[in-house]
């Protein structure tokens, strides 16, 4: 899964202090006890993520492949039988009196 610099733009404006000052206010916001359970949390939600897009991608290369190894299959076409000519019906009867 590639990155392109639009993704990322928003990083670009981010430093040393701007960095700093997001830290302090998840350090106020969560307070230190809570910090290392977020982290915990978030690392978790993560790898999950990861594992289901890799399973996924897994899932999509499989089938790409699946679908170039297998052969076109071309079905026999029955062979067409001669037109017999169709007999007009037979006009109704009268009946006798």
């Amino acid at each position: 899964m590639q990155m392109t610099t639009e993704t990322l733009a928003f990083i670009e404006g981010v430093g040393g202090p701007e960095l700093m000052m997001i830290m302090f206010i998840i350090l106020l916001l969560f307070g230190g006890q809570k910090l290392p359970e977020f982290a915990r949390g978030l690392g978790k939600t993560m790898r999950e993520f990861k594992k289901a897009a890799s399973g996924v991608e897994e899932e999509f290369k499989r089938a790409m492949d699946d679908v170039d190894e297998k052969p076109a299959v071309k079905k026999p076409v029955p062979a067409l039988k001669p037109a017999q000519p169709v007999q007009p019906p037979e006009p109704p009867s009268a009946p006798e009196q």
